[in-house]
């Protein structure tokens, strides 16, 4: 492996680790971010000379503090404060040892209750995961622009109002644990399904999830990111099967369910009745227990579509949301047969909810196609296929077209 692709490969793995050492370092998310991309620059050419060192993750760290300083000092003789600051910055003492909670003190700043609650995910998706602001953007259905603009008055607002980088105390947890929560399963949800792009997964970022979910847990064992970390593990542990080996798509009923993780399914379930077992669970407890009762039957015609809508039935209560709806009818449909699914469906595109959201499109057309009623099928999958960006799903949608057609 040539030296550039040594850092390319560092810098997929590392690089958000290193940012967010360098912002609680720096203080500064654009000064921090600079000084990342020089640090890598400079990479580049002296470990082709000295070589790779043996702990990349510090140089790389220590090379962009540095830079930021001297960049610092550079820009001091036009405003003295900058003096001030490079001085403060180099008088910090750091150890590696320190940074591997960063990511979890960057998501709690973040997700600071001084920022717009429109701003914190975004803002944590861009600086935590590096996802576009296009991606983040789809995941909002909003535009880039929006995005953006969240993003940079969010990082005014933290330097203006010098929001710490530090995981809050104990007391304060619990009202900053919902922002923080979601955030993480946004990650997980662009790593499963992603929103755009030739793969259907990015596994770098169920993974990335479900670590932060760990630490979560570690931090403050609380129903809910029981609940979370669950619902995750057991999502995940369904990732290998969710593609064929061409990359295609396979939906949940012709899964091969000898691919699916065993241990991920059995560390979930525990995890759920643990939760469930407090009597203080909220939707991704619900969720999560959806998930196990998929993941506990071993075909799928066992699976218990009566207890799946009666958990929807519960989750709706609790967390109205035309999604849910969405998926309480795929599980109606299952239960009580496509006409019952397919009025939901109708029901939910009546009231203009979801009209751009391509799986209810689908989940119509599938319906539709399964009582015989082919030309609203075309239309309702044509309308799925022009909404979504995912490659794989475009694929599977134009193949259900083709045998429509056929």
């Amino acid at each position: 492996m040539t030296v550039k692709a040594q850092v390319e490969a560092v810098y997929r793995s590392e690089s958000r680790r290193i940012l967010a050492t360098l912002i609680r370092l720096l203080g500064d998310f654009d000064l921090a971010e600079e000084a990342l991309h020089e640090a890598f620059f400079v990479a580049v050419e002296r470990w082709q000379q000295d070589g790779v060192p043996d702990n990349p993750r510090a140089w790389l760290v220590s090379t962009g503090r540095f830079k930021a300083i001297d960049r610092l000092r550079r820009q001091a003789r036009f405003t003295p404060l900058l003096q001030e600051q490079a001085e403060a910055l180099e008088a910090v003492e750091w150890s590696d040892e320190d940074v591997e909670d960063d990511r979890l003190r960057l998501i709690f700043t973040c997700c600071h209750p001084a920022l717009a609650a429109d701003a914190q995910v975004p803002l944590t998706l861009r600086e935590i995961c590096d996802l576009t602001t296009e991606e983040i953007a789809r995941a909002f259905l909003a535009t880039p622009a929006t995005i953006a603009q969240r993003i940079v008055r969010a990082k005014g607002k933290i330097r203006e109002a010098k929001i710490p980088y530090q995981v809050p105390s104990l007391a304060e947890l619990p009202e900053r644990l919902d922002s923080v929560l979601r955030v993480i399963y946004l990650v997980f949800n662009e790593g499963y399904s992603a929103s755009m792009g030739a793969d259907l997964t990015r596994e770098e970022l169920t993974r990335e999830a479900i670590r932060l979910g760990r630490l979560l847990l570690e931090l403050l064992p609380e129903p809910e990111v029981m609940g979370l970390l669950a619902l995750m593990l057991l999502h995940e542990s369904r990732r290998p099967a969710r593609t064929s080996p061409a990359g295609e798509l396979v939906l949940l009923a012709e899964q091969d369910r000898a691919l699916w993780g065993a241990a991920l399914i059995a560390e979930g379930c525990a995890l759920v009745e643990q939760a469930l077992a407090t009597r203080r669970f909220g939707p991704y407890c619900l969720q999560a227990a959806i998930a196990a009762v998929h993941a506990e039957a071993t075909t799928a015609a066992d699976t218990d579509w009566v207890q799946i809508v009666g958990l929807y039935d519960v989750l709706q209560r609790l967390v109205p949301s035309p999604v849910i709806e969405l998926n309480r009818a795929v599980a109606l449909a299952m239960r009580d047969g496509p006409l019952a699914g397919l009025q939901q469906v109708e029901g939910i595109l009546a009231r203009g909810e979801l009209l751009d959201y391509h799986l209810a499109h689908s989940a119509r057309g599938e319906f539709c196609r399964q009582l015989g009623r082919m030309k609203e099928a075309r239309q309702a999958y044509e309308k799925a296929l022009g909404l979504t960006q995912q490659a794989p799903e475009k694929r599977f949608i134009e193949r259900r077209l083709a045998e429509l057609s056929g």
